[in-house]
């Protein structure tokens, strides 16, 4: 058995070795995921991400990045999270099912002119694919960081931000630098 040190040095290199995997056209699908998203706030629109578990946290996380600020001073930007209102997630649960918590969401708050960001590890979420369902019904354009193959979201939505692994706890690690790293561009390029 690998000593503790051992063992935090493996995974360490492990996170490492999946973000420096990836491909060239990713890194050109964040780019672009960066333009469209600032893009749509400049034409009044704003970006919506969802998630379950860690990948909710990381939802939280980015649109408080884009509200709040990241690296520059700024107006804020038009960012939210679907799993802030307990409220109306339980209310949707309870009267829809746990696969309409988002959808019901998406059919009340989103619009043409936004990006809809589907956060989900496997990509198979039933309702992460029933909110981009949703948001497809919108118009809105539809984003997805998943894991390498994508799952079912791969074939639903408008650009896959897929990271080059099947271990959840490296994709959600790589999802939140993702997320950094967009919302650092998005900073920049919504307000020329």
């Amino acid at each position: 058995m690998a000593s503790p040190a051992e063992e935090i040095r493996r995974q360490l290199e492990e996170s490492a070795r999946v973000k420096q995997g990836f491909s060239n056209e990713l890194i050109g699908r964040i780019a672009q995921f960066a333009e469209k998203s600032a893009a749509a706030l400049r034409a009044g629109g704003k970006i919506v991400f969802f998630g379950n578990g860690g990948s909710a946290a990381d939802a939280l996380h980015l649109a408080a990045e884009l509200v709040v600020r990241l690296r520059t001073e700024r107006p804020g930007l038009a960012a939210l999270a679907l799993t802030t209102n307990p409220s109306v997630l339980t209310a949707a649960g309870n009267d829809y099912g746990f696969e309409r918590i988002f959808s019901r969401q998406i059919e009340s708050l989103v619009a043409k002119q936004d990006i809809l960001v589907a956060l989900s590890t496997s990509g198979n979420s039933p309702n992460v694919i029933r909110g981009v369902e949703a948001g497809r019904a919108r118009g809105a354009y539809l984003v997805a960081l998943t894991g390498e193959t994508g799952g079912q979201l791969a074939s639903r939505v408008d650009l896959l931000l897929n990271v080059p692994s099947n271990d959840a706890q490296r994709i959600q690690e790589s999802h939140i630098t993702i997320g950094h790293i967009a919302c650092s561009l998005i900073e920049q390029l919504a307000h020329r």
